[in-house]
């Protein structure tokens, strides 16, 4: 039996959850107390609150290196205390477990500073600059013999659920084909805010926003269809607005024979935002940054719409703390998370058309 609570769940459980956690043998005094290093504008609304809001988790510290704005961030949250240094966060004695929401340049050092400490580690996707800091990171956690999930967090999404059954349940046949396409303009609205623009900094990113946003796609890929054969891809900066590259493109053939093919373009003069999962009976439509899912099978389609999330971590940052506190799997893990960075790399690190 599984209790899990809704994700627009606004405030803690109530007594009578408790007492189902305690007669199934759960200790409702264990807690899960995070301190945040990098309290920026990503964890505002998309990850932030959801700390106070899971069940067995609290939001005790947070970290900014411009103490100012960590001071700000707190009072606004009601966050007990703030930093502008990380290790002092991490040593801070009633913090119990690390989110790491910096950018991706510093993803590695904080998490191994983390794990060194013996505190559990949530990083954000990417999980860092590349393949390479990826496996370091995984070492670590294992040389340290402590936890370390990453933050791809639309693995426990309920329209990502739902489409995940339509494949196990073979909805739509045996799949053969996925085609995908994320067409943006320049300035784009799926990037999230922030005072500099170190999305195309590949000196900060890895990458550009390919690297920004890729993450959730190739993670999903990975998440419905498994191990990777192999992988290759082009990338290019074709327009010149900055030092990152704007176009990628890319394949991937899984050992189950699923063929895979991507393309991301951010200097498009329209939108495009498309996933088509094809199959021997059908085929499932979807954008990754919306909110409904079209089944295609035998002339008819079936449309399901799911309701935006108040914070689109939540349901991740549930599964997280379960896991930390030792009652279920590793929702992402660092292997998982390394098959997806591999992807990235094998995209973008080949000999580039300039």
């Amino acid at each position: 039996m599984e209790i899990s609570l809704s994700d627009q769940m606004n405030d803690k459980p109530n007594y009578f959850i408790e007492k189902i956690w305690n007669m199934l043998g759960i200790n409702a005094t264990d807690e899960i107390k995070w301190g945040i290093i990098g309290c920026g504008d990503v964890t505002e609304v998309k990850s932030g609150p959801a700390f106070n809001k899971v069940l067995h988790s609290s939001l005790v510290a947070v970290m900014r290196r411009d103490g100012t704005k960590a001071m700000d961030y707190a009072k606004r949250h009601g966050v007990p205390r703030w930093y502008n240094d990380a290790a002092a966060l991490i040593n801070d004695p009633e913090v119990n477990a690390v989110y790491i929401a910096t950018p991706p340049l510093q993803h590695e050092e904080y998490t191994l500073m983390a794990l060194a400490a013996g505190k559990p580690v949530y990083v954000e996707k990417p999980m860092t600059m590349n393949a390479e800091a990826a496996l370091r990171m995984k070492a670590a956690a294992e040389q340290h013999q402590v936890k370390l999930s990453v933050a791809h967090y639309r693995r426990e999404q309920p329209m990502f659920l739902k489409i995940k059954s339509l494949i196990d349940e073979k909805v739509i046949g045996d799949v053969s084909i996925v085609q995908l396409q994320l067409f943006q303009p320049h300035q784009s609205d799926l990037i999230a805010s922030s005072a500099t623009n170190w999305r195309l900094d590949p000196a900060v990113s890895g990458g550009g926003l390919f690297h920004d946003l890729a993450p959730h796609q190739l993670d999903l890929m990975v998440y419905f269809f498994g191990e990777v054969l192999k992988s290759s891809g082009i990338s290019l900066n074709q327009a010149g607005l900055y030092a990152a590259d704007d176009v990628v493109s890319g394949q991937i053939l899984f050992k189950n024979g699923v063929l895979f093919n991507g393309t991301w373009c951010f200097t498009a003069a329209e939108k495009l935002d498309v996933c088509e999962i094809i199959g021997s009976k059908g085929k499932i439509s979807f954008p990754m940054f919306g909110h409904k899912v079209t089944l295609s099978k035998q002339g008819e389609e079936e449309d399901f719409i799911f309701d935006p999330l108040a914070h689109v971590q939540q349901p991740m940052i549930e599964q997280v703390v379960k896991y930390f506190l030792g009652r279920t799997d590793n929702p992402c893990s660092a292997d998982e998370a390394l098959l997806s960075m591999q992807l990235i790399d094998s995209f973008t690190s080949h000999e580039k058309i300039s």
